[in-house]
Protein backbone atom coordinates (compact mmCIF):
# COMPACT_ATOMS: atom_id res chain seq x y z
CA UNK A 1 0.00 0.00 0.00
CA UNK A 2 1.63 3.24 -1.28
CA UNK A 3 1.03 6.65 0.91
CA UNK A 4 0.16 9.02 -1.16
CA UNK A 5 -0.36 13.17 -0.42
CA UNK A 6 0.19 16.60 -1.95
CA UNK A 7 4.44 16.77 -2.25
CA UNK A 8 4.40 20.40 -2.81
CA UNK A 9 7.76 22.76 -3.03
CA UNK A 10 7.89 23.90 -0.71
CA UNK A 11 6.38 21.31 1.43
CA UNK A 12 3.19 22.55 3.44
CA UNK A 13 3.14 21.67 7.10
CA UNK A 14 -0.74 19.60 7.02
CA UNK A 15 0.54 17.68 3.63
CA UNK A 16 3.95 16.95 5.52
CA UNK A 17 2.48 15.61 8.24
CA UNK A 18 1.74 12.41 6.22
CA UNK A 19 5.14 11.68 5.98
CA UNK A 20 5.77 10.57 9.32
CA UNK A 21 2.56 10.26 11.14
CA UNK A 22 1.26 7.31 9.44
CA UNK A 23 4.94 5.13 10.04
CA UNK A 24 3.97 5.79 13.73
CA UNK A 25 0.36 4.75 13.47
CA UNK A 26 0.52 1.91 11.43
CA UNK A 27 2.66 -1.67 11.73
CA UNK A 28 6.42 -1.97 10.18
CA UNK A 29 5.53 -2.34 6.39
CA UNK A 30 2.23 -2.35 6.32
CA UNK A 31 2.86 0.96 3.65
CA UNK A 32 4.99 0.39 0.93
CA UNK A 33 5.92 1.19 -2.60
CA UNK A 34 2.96 -0.89 -3.95
CA UNK A 35 0.86 1.59 -6.64
CA UNK A 36 -1.99 -1.10 -7.22
CA UNK A 37 -3.38 0.06 -3.85
CA UNK A 38 -2.93 3.77 -2.26
CA UNK A 39 -3.52 4.85 1.02
CA UNK A 40 -4.91 8.21 1.25
CA UNK A 41 -4.85 10.09 3.85
CA UNK A 42 -4.22 14.02 5.36
CA UNK A 43 -5.04 16.44 2.74
CA UNK A 44 -8.09 17.61 0.23
CA UNK A 45 -6.84 14.46 -2.00
CA UNK A 46 -9.79 12.70 -2.58
CA UNK A 47 -9.57 13.45 -6.97
CA UNK A 48 -9.84 12.24 -9.65
CA UNK A 49 -6.54 11.76 -11.13
CA UNK A 50 -5.34 8.76 -9.66
CA UNK A 51 -5.13 5.77 -12.09
CA UNK A 52 -8.67 3.85 -12.43
CA UNK A 53 -7.01 0.44 -11.64
CA UNK A 54 -5.51 1.27 -8.49
CA UNK A 55 -7.14 0.86 -5.30
CA UNK A 56 -7.77 3.89 -3.53
CA UNK A 57 -8.03 3.55 0.58
CA UNK A 58 -9.56 7.12 1.71
CA UNK A 59 -8.53 7.51 5.94
CA UNK A 60 -9.17 10.91 6.76
CA UNK A 61 -9.03 12.85 3.20
CA UNK A 62 -11.23 15.67 2.06
CA UNK A 63 -12.51 16.46 -1.43
CA UNK A 64 -12.50 20.43 -2.37
CA UNK A 65 -14.36 20.61 -5.75
CA UNK A 66 -11.62 23.78 -6.60
CA UNK A 67 -8.98 21.60 -7.14
CA UNK A 68 -10.28 18.58 -8.78
CA UNK A 69 -13.24 17.17 -10.68
CA UNK A 70 -15.55 14.84 -8.67
CA UNK A 71 -14.07 11.22 -8.99
CA UNK A 72 -16.49 8.16 -9.07
CA UNK A 73 -16.23 6.57 -5.69
CA UNK A 74 -18.69 4.09 -6.87
CA UNK A 75 -16.50 2.76 -9.55
CA UNK A 76 -15.36 -0.51 -7.35
CA UNK A 77 -11.67 1.04 -6.76
CA UNK A 78 -12.43 3.10 -3.40
CA UNK A 79 -12.26 1.93 0.10
CA UNK A 80 -13.73 5.00 1.91
CA UNK A 81 -12.87 4.14 5.90
CA UNK A 82 -13.68 7.42 7.35
CA UNK A 83 -13.29 11.25 5.15
CA UNK A 84 -12.60 15.00 6.72
CA UNK A 85 -16.39 16.53 6.81
CA UNK A 86 -19.82 16.10 5.56
CA UNK A 87 -19.51 18.10 3.11
CA UNK A 88 -16.97 15.93 1.82
CA UNK A 89 -19.73 13.03 1.95
CA UNK A 90 -22.55 15.27 0.18
CA UNK A 91 -20.21 15.60 -3.21
CA UNK A 92 -19.58 12.16 -3.19
CA UNK A 93 -22.88 11.01 -2.46
CA UNK A 94 -21.41 8.75 0.13
CA UNK A 95 -22.97 7.57 3.71
CA UNK A 96 -22.39 10.76 6.06
CA UNK A 97 -21.73 8.71 9.33
CA UNK A 98 -18.03 8.03 7.36
CA UNK A 99 -17.58 12.29 8.39
CA UNK A 100 -15.30 11.55 10.79
CA UNK A 101 -13.35 14.43 10.66
CA UNK A 102 -9.70 15.36 9.70
CA UNK A 103 -7.38 12.72 9.61
CA UNK A 104 -4.42 14.71 11.50
CA UNK A 105 -7.01 14.27 14.84
CA UNK A 106 -5.12 11.36 15.40
CA UNK A 107 -2.08 12.86 16.24
CA UNK A 108 -3.67 12.81 19.70
CA UNK A 109 -2.69 8.82 20.25
CA UNK A 110 0.65 9.60 19.26
CA UNK A 111 3.75 11.26 21.03
CA UNK A 112 4.38 14.81 19.48
CA UNK A 113 7.38 17.06 19.80
CA UNK A 114 7.39 18.98 23.17
CA UNK A 115 5.55 22.86 23.14
CA UNK A 116 7.97 25.48 22.22
CA UNK A 117 8.65 28.20 25.04
CA UNK A 118 7.70 31.64 24.37
CA UNK A 119 5.23 31.72 21.73
CA UNK A 120 2.27 33.76 22.86
CA UNK A 121 -0.01 34.65 19.70
CA UNK A 122 1.44 33.19 16.87
CA UNK A 123 -0.31 33.48 13.15
CA UNK A 124 0.33 30.65 10.24
CA UNK A 125 -0.39 31.57 6.68
CA UNK A 126 -1.23 29.18 4.03
CA UNK A 127 1.55 28.24 2.88
CA UNK A 128 1.25 29.63 -0.85
CA UNK A 129 0.62 32.72 1.61
CA UNK A 130 4.41 32.65 2.11
CA UNK A 131 5.95 33.79 -1.02
CA UNK A 132 2.92 35.71 -2.22
CA UNK A 133 2.73 37.71 1.22
CA UNK A 134 4.86 39.76 3.24
CA UNK A 135 3.36 38.13 6.56
CA UNK A 136 6.92 37.92 8.87
CA UNK A 137 7.08 41.57 8.56
CA UNK A 138 3.30 41.33 9.14
CA UNK A 139 4.12 39.88 12.20
CA UNK A 140 6.58 42.00 13.40
CA UNK A 141 5.39 45.11 13.09
CA UNK A 142 1.57 43.73 15.35
CA UNK A 143 4.08 41.76 17.79
CA UNK A 144 2.87 38.33 17.05
CA UNK A 145 4.94 35.06 16.31
CA UNK A 146 5.27 33.98 12.49
CA UNK A 147 4.94 30.61 12.16
CA UNK A 148 6.13 29.27 8.59
CA UNK A 149 4.42 26.74 7.42
CA UNK A 150 7.25 25.53 5.11
CA UNK A 151 9.23 24.41 7.93
CA UNK A 152 9.49 20.96 9.16
CA UNK A 153 6.04 19.75 10.28
CA UNK A 154 7.51 18.57 13.74
CA UNK A 155 8.82 21.98 14.55
CA UNK A 156 4.92 23.35 13.47
CA UNK A 157 3.82 21.53 15.44
CA UNK A 158 5.57 22.00 18.68
CA UNK A 159 5.34 25.27 17.85
CA UNK A 160 1.35 25.39 17.56
CA UNK A 161 1.17 23.28 20.89
CA UNK A 162 3.24 26.15 22.80
CA UNK A 163 1.01 29.00 21.38
CA UNK A 164 -1.07 30.55 23.99
CA UNK A 165 -3.22 31.92 20.89
CA UNK A 166 -2.99 30.78 16.91
CA UNK A 167 -4.19 32.88 14.10
CA UNK A 168 -4.91 30.78 11.11
CA UNK A 169 -4.97 30.84 7.49
CA UNK A 170 -3.48 27.85 7.03
CA UNK A 171 -6.47 25.20 7.79
CA UNK A 172 -4.12 22.68 9.43
CA UNK A 173 -2.72 25.24 11.42
CA UNK A 174 -6.52 25.21 12.97
CA UNK A 175 -7.39 20.95 12.62
CA UNK A 176 -3.92 20.86 14.82
CA UNK A 177 -4.17 23.37 16.99
CA UNK A 178 -8.09 22.33 17.82
CA UNK A 179 -6.46 18.42 18.23
CA UNK A 180 -3.62 20.28 20.48
CA UNK A 181 -6.36 22.05 22.70
CA UNK A 182 -4.57 25.31 21.55
CA UNK A 183 -7.47 28.27 21.25
CA UNK A 184 -7.52 29.20 17.90
CA UNK A 185 -8.63 32.19 14.96
CA UNK A 186 -9.02 30.98 11.63
CA UNK A 187 -9.03 33.83 8.82
CA UNK A 188 -10.73 33.49 5.31
CA UNK A 189 -7.91 32.75 2.84
CA UNK A 190 -6.35 35.21 0.57
CA UNK A 191 -7.15 33.00 -2.64
CA UNK A 192 -10.78 31.72 -2.50
CA UNK A 193 -10.32 27.90 -3.51
CA UNK A 194 -9.21 27.44 0.16
CA UNK A 195 -11.98 28.93 2.01
CA UNK A 196 -14.75 26.17 1.72
CA UNK A 197 -13.02 22.87 2.90
CA UNK A 198 -12.78 24.67 6.21
CA UNK A 199 -16.38 24.64 6.62
CA UNK A 200 -16.14 20.71 5.87
CA UNK A 201 -13.47 19.99 8.56
CA UNK A 202 -15.61 21.94 10.88
CA UNK A 203 -19.16 20.84 10.45
CA UNK A 204 -17.43 17.52 11.19
CA UNK A 205 -16.95 18.39 15.04
CA UNK A 206 -19.71 20.92 15.40
CA UNK A 207 -17.85 23.68 15.24
CA UNK A 208 -19.59 26.72 14.47
CA UNK A 209 -17.15 28.05 11.67
CA UNK A 210 -16.61 32.33 11.98
CA UNK A 211 -14.13 33.10 9.19
CA UNK A 212 -12.44 36.33 10.68
CA UNK A 213 -11.00 39.19 7.88
CA UNK A 214 -8.19 39.73 7.55
CA UNK A 215 -6.08 42.81 5.17
CA UNK A 216 -3.69 41.14 2.77
CA UNK A 217 0.15 41.99 3.14
CA UNK A 218 1.09 43.30 0.20
CA UNK A 219 -0.49 44.51 -3.13
CA UNK A 220 0.11 40.92 -4.74
CA UNK A 221 -2.01 39.43 -1.62
CA UNK A 222 -4.62 42.86 -2.71
CA UNK A 223 -4.84 41.30 -6.28
CA UNK A 224 -5.50 38.04 -5.43
CA UNK A 225 -7.94 38.62 -2.39
CA UNK A 226 -10.27 40.51 -4.99
CA UNK A 227 -9.79 38.83 -8.30
CA UNK A 228 -9.64 35.42 -7.41
CA UNK A 229 -5.88 35.66 -9.61
CA UNK A 230 -2.79 33.59 -7.94
CA UNK A 231 -0.81 37.11 -7.73
CA UNK A 232 2.16 35.17 -8.72
CA UNK A 233 2.90 35.64 -12.40
CA UNK A 234 5.06 38.12 -14.19
CA UNK A 235 2.77 41.01 -14.85
CA UNK A 236 1.38 40.81 -11.33
CA UNK A 237 4.75 41.00 -9.53
CA UNK A 238 6.19 43.37 -12.48
CA UNK A 239 3.48 45.81 -11.00
CA UNK A 240 3.13 45.15 -7.50
CA UNK A 241 7.23 44.92 -6.89
CA UNK A 242 7.69 47.76 -8.52
CA UNK A 243 9.51 50.77 -7.25
CA UNK A 244 6.52 52.99 -7.85
CA UNK A 245 4.16 50.99 -6.19
CA UNK A 246 5.98 50.67 -2.79
CA UNK A 247 4.56 53.66 -1.35
CA UNK A 248 1.14 51.80 -1.77
CA UNK A 249 2.93 48.25 -0.28
CA UNK A 250 3.87 49.92 2.89
CA UNK A 251 0.48 51.51 3.05
CA UNK A 252 -0.82 47.80 2.70
CA UNK A 253 1.76 46.18 5.31
CA UNK A 254 1.27 48.93 8.06
CA UNK A 255 -3.05 48.04 7.25
CA UNK A 256 -2.49 44.37 7.49
CA UNK A 257 -0.05 44.49 10.92
CA UNK A 258 -3.15 46.79 12.39
CA UNK A 259 -5.58 44.15 11.40
CA UNK A 260 -3.60 41.38 12.70
CA UNK A 261 -3.09 43.25 15.66
CA UNK A 262 -6.75 43.60 16.61
CA UNK A 263 -7.62 40.00 15.57
CA UNK A 264 -5.01 38.68 18.32
CA UNK A 265 -7.22 40.16 21.05
CA UNK A 266 -10.55 38.63 19.08
CA UNK A 267 -12.27 35.63 20.81
CA UNK A 268 -10.94 32.34 19.82
CA UNK A 269 -12.50 28.83 18.85
CA UNK A 270 -11.93 25.35 20.02
CA UNK A 271 -13.96 22.47 19.40
CA UNK A 272 -16.30 20.96 22.24
CA UNK A 273 -13.69 18.32 23.89
CA UNK A 274 -16.33 15.31 23.95
CA UNK A 275 -16.95 15.72 20.65
CA UNK A 276 -12.93 15.67 19.94
CA UNK A 277 -12.65 12.70 22.14
CA UNK A 278 -15.48 10.86 20.24
CA UNK A 279 -14.13 11.31 16.81
CA UNK A 280 -10.43 10.54 18.17
CA UNK A 281 -11.82 7.31 19.25
CA UNK A 282 -13.70 6.60 15.82
CA UNK A 283 -10.62 7.60 13.74
CA UNK A 284 -8.90 5.41 15.48
CA UNK A 285 -11.52 2.15 15.18
CA UNK A 286 -11.98 2.77 11.47
CA UNK A 287 -7.72 2.75 11.39
CA UNK A 288 -7.69 -0.42 13.43
CA UNK A 289 -10.17 -2.11 11.05
CA UNK A 290 -8.37 -1.20 8.50
CA UNK A 291 -5.27 -2.81 9.33
CA UNK A 292 -7.17 -5.80 10.24
CA UNK A 293 -8.81 -6.33 6.75
CA UNK A 294 -5.27 -5.55 4.95
CA UNK A 295 -2.57 -6.67 7.40
CA UNK A 296 -3.05 -10.45 6.07
CA UNK A 297 -3.10 -9.34 2.24
CA UNK A 298 0.31 -7.39 2.78
CA UNK A 299 1.57 -10.34 4.98
CA UNK A 300 0.72 -13.17 2.02
CA UNK A 301 2.23 -10.89 -0.64
CA UNK A 302 5.34 -10.69 0.83
CA UNK A 303 5.09 -14.24 1.53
Amino acid sequence: MKLTYFEGTPPNFGDALNAWIWDALLPPGFLDDDPDVLFLGIGSIIQSVYPQKARKVVVGSGFAGAYSSLPDVRDGSWDIRFVRGPETCRHLGIDPALAITDAAVLLRALKVPAPSPGIGVAFIPHYESVERGNWATVCDLAGVRFIDPTRPSREVLADIRGAGLLICEAMHGAIVADAMRTPWIGVETMHHVHRAKWFDWAASLGIDYRPARLRPSNGREFWAYHTGRWGSGPRARAVFESPAFRPVDTAILHAAAKSLARLAKSEPQLSDAQALERATERALAALDRLVADYAPRARASRA
